[in-house]
This record gives C-alpha cells, structure tokens and sequence, in this order.
C-alpha cells in the first residue's frame, strides 16, 4: 500500500468530543480505489472502551428520562444536520469505500436522514397492552422501557446508513450507545458523530475505532444489556458467543445467498435488465442482493443470453465516471476472496462474461455471470459478497422453491411472475425475511428487515426494530 505524504490519524468519539486512544495500535484505512492509504485509525483497547461505556452509562438517565418529544426534536435535528453536511459525509465516504458519489448521497446520506425522521416519529409511538384489572383489586399495565447502554457493530459495505439503523432506534427509544464502525470505512460515522456535537448531550453517542478484538471488547464489556451486528455468519456467531457469557441480548443482521425465482411467463428482456440492477449494485456487496437466478427451463437459454448482455453492459471503475455503474471491492482481502472463489470454479460451472479484475490499481471486478453449476456447489451455497451471479434452471414451482431455500442463509428473496395467485403461493413458501415480488432489494424506514437461519435475529426499520431496542416491564399496584 502507497501511503500520502501526511497521513491524517484518526480519533474515537467519547463523551461528546473526540480523543485520543490510550493504546498505540493503529490500522491503514485503504482507498480501494487506488490502494493507497488515507487515514489511520487507533486499535481502541480495554481502556478506551470502557471509558466510551463509562460515559455512556453515566449519559443514560438523564436521555432515558427526556420525554419522547424532546428525543424526537433531537433526532430531527440530527436529520437537518445530515442533510446540510450532505458533501462532507460523501466526501468521507467515498475515501473509505470508492462507491459512486451520487449514489452515497441518494442511498445513504439522503435515506439515512429519511430514517431518522422515521425513528424520530417512532420515539413518540411506542406502545404496550392496556391496564386492566386481571385479579380482584389489582391493576397491571405494562412499560416499554430503553434497556440501556447498547453495544454497536457496523459493516463497510454501507457504513453511514447502517450507522443510521444502529443509532436511530436505540436512541428514539432512550438508550444511549458505543458504536464501533468497520475497521475498514471509518470516516463517514465520525462526521456523524462530528455533526451531533451540540444536538445529541455528551455521552449519548460514543465511537470507538479498532478491529475485530475492538468488537470482542464491546461485546464483552458488562455495561450493555444488548449487543447489535451487522456483518458476517463469521462476527455473527462470535457476538452470540461473547454476549451469551454475560446473557445479554444479542441482535443479527448477518449474511445472504438471495434467490431470484423466474417463471416462464416474464418478459425476459425486462426482468434480466432488472434483475442486473438488482445483482451488480454496489458491487454485489449488499446481503441483500440477487445472488442466484432460478429460472424456469422454457425461457432458460433466453434468459442467459439477456443477462449476460446486460451484465456487460453494468461497467465498473473510476466513480468520476458516469457511466460505470458501480465501483471496487471494499478492501485487499475480500477482492483476493472474490477472485479466489471464481478461481476455483468446478470444471462443469461455465463463466458466461467477466471473472477478472478490472484494471491495474485498486480492487475492481467485472461483473460476472456463472451458468452451469449445480446445488451443491460452493458457490451455490456460500455467500460470494460480489458481483458474481449464478443461473440455474428449474422445471415445476416445487422445484424451484426448494432450491431457493436449499441454502443456509435466509435474509432475502424475489419471485418473478406474471401469476398472482402463483406469486402468493411462491411468497407464502420462500423461507426468507423478505419476498419481493417483481422488483428486489428496495426498502423503506415503515417495513421491518432481517431474516431467518444463518442471516441471524432481529429486525432492522420499522416499529419492530424500534421495539428490539426496549425491554417489557410488568407493573401491578393494589388498588386499595
């Protein structure tokens, strides 16, 4: 790696302003589109976690007892700020991820302002059973209360709107929080906790920087009483692991293998050109994203032949260009992955285009389109996190719903028909956390999102994320 002659290191933010790492650690933050380093960010230890938990404790009853109203006109303003430092957050971003720029604005800094209204609204919402008298001379009702400090672990494949998720409904609801963002795309998380100074109090949102042992310490710490992921099987299972010693709760939004199901009765020229939006977006590195296509063997060769073109016609490279549709692999290890994986392709699997980097620097691959494999190979079943699609055919609808759900991932799915009735049918029988019928990977702050089996518990948006966030108290009083 090519580092820049001043080399900007970067701080945590703890109680409200930004310091310095006690330890001397320090991690490459890597512009993937060039290899070169921008930024290093400290290995925060014990001592800086603890300190980040310490200030978030100490923050918690004065946020957990402001009333909804006041948390809401927080967050409101917190939206404001996002959208007024719209350039700032892309500029960060785009050092850390090489995505396109327009797209970080529109997905991520525009939506991520969009869900905090959301759960600025919800913060006024919540709700429990009604009081009522269940034995004679009593009265039960039920609390919904902020369970307290929350342990935060983002991903680097959307970092500042997964930090949204994180932080929107945990503070909606009153708790207060430490989050760690991936070692990887730091920068846009701190320019959100840059621009809270002065409306969210000192404490109430905590950064701390580091690895995977960083994440480990978070988990570890007794001060959370629930720990929230998103990220690999891999972090997934070593969170459930770290929090089951202490019995906290732990939150999962993990890995994807989606499956795209089409039926013979599509236009083929439109559903291909959809499904290579749906696939190739952001380079595939999204858990939500189409990574199998099912599709029936009356329109297979048609379809096949439609999705190579359009996949050609889904370039990659430089986020100055227009015309390339989505930029590099996030970092050195997982682009060797992606190669790796496409490298060792059984001999029957046939590479209808792509398969090879993009360039001399930085981590671009093409977008590639895999046909020929069989159920049971690897890349068939494991999670890829690249722009690497498979095809495979199917003859009856029971057919295709098994291989669908032949996989051990669970988070999301679509299923392409003309048919409404087969439409509810296939839905109904797709066992995943989301369906979407005749369109894919499309979300809004109302509807909830996570999934099933390996793609982990809990739910990310909606009034059910907001509720993961809160604990249930039973409160009963005589009524003499």
């Amino acid at each position: 790696m090519r580092s820049t002659v001043s080399t900007p290191i970067l701080s945590n933010f703890i109680n409200g302003r930004f310091v310095s790492p006690t330890g001397t650690g320090l991690l490459d933050i890597v512009d993937p589109t060039t290899g070169t380093i921008v930024a290093r960010a400290p290995v925060s230890t014990a001592g800086d976690v603890d300190l980040a938990m310490r200030a978030a404790k100490a923050a918690f009853p004065g946020w957990s007892r402001k009333t909804p109203g006041e948390r809401q006109r927080a967050l409101l303003l917190l939206a404001d700020a996002v959208e007024a430092n719209s350039d700032a957050i892309v500029e960060a971003q785009h050092r850390n991820t090489g995505q396109p720029r327009a797209t970080i604005a529109a997905d991520e800094v525009a939506a991520g302002a969009d869900q905090l209204r959301f759960f600025a609204g919800a913060a006024r919402l919540l709700e429990g059973k009604s009081a009522g008298e269940y034995l004679e001379g009593m009265t039960s009702w039920v609390r919904r209360e902020p369970i307290g400090v929350v342990g935060q672990v983002t991903p680097w494949n959307f970092p500042f709107l997964m930090a949204i998720w994180k932080i929107g409904p945990a503070l909606a609801v009153g708790n207060t929080l430490v989050l760690k963002p991936s070692d990887t795309t730091p920068e846009s998380t701190l320019e959100l906790a840059r621009i809270s100074q002065g409306i969210l109090p000192d404490g109430v949102m905590n950064i701390v920087l580091g690895d995977a042992g960083t994440g480990a310490l978070i988990v570890e710490h007794p001060v959370p009483g629930l720990v929230s992921i998103t990220g690999s099987v891999r972090a997934g299972m070593a969170v459930a692991s770290g929090a089951a010693h202490t019995l906290k709760r732990a939150h999962l939004e993990l890995g994807g293998k989606a499956p795209a199901v089409v039926f013979g009765d599509v236009d083929v020229a439109k559903v291909a050109s959809a499904i290579a939006d749906f696939s190739f977006y952001n380079a595939g590195q999204d858990c939500t994203a189409i990574t199998r296509v099912l599709v029936h063997e009356s329109i297979h060769d048609e379809f096949v032949g439609a999705f190579t073109a359009e996949a050609e016609l889904r370039t990659t490279g430089s986020a100055d260009d227009a015309d390339n549709y989505f930029g590099p692999l996030n970092n050195i290890r997982h682009f060797t992955e992606v190669v790796e994986k496409v490298a060792a392709l059984p001999a029957h699997a046939v590479i209808s285009t792509g398969g090879h980097q993009v360039g001399e620097a930085g981590f671009y691959f093409e977008p590639t389109v895999v046909t020929q494999v069989r159920q049971t190979d690897a890349i068939v079943q494991d999670e890829t996190f690249g722009p690497v699609i498979t095809v495979q055919s199917f003859g009856t609808e029971e057919e295709a719903i098994t291989m669908a759900n032949d996989v051990r991932y669970a988070l999301a799915s679509s299923v392409w028909t003309r048919d409404h009735a087969r439409a509810l049918r296939v839905s109904r029988d797709l066992d995943f956390g989301a369906v979407w019928i005749n369109t894919h990977i499309l979300l809004t702050a109302e509807m909830p999102h996570g999934g099933f089996k390996y793609s982990g518990y809990g739910k990310d948006l909606s009034m059910y994320g907001v509720e993961d966030y809160t604990r249930i108290k039973h409160v009963m009083s005589s009524l003499e």
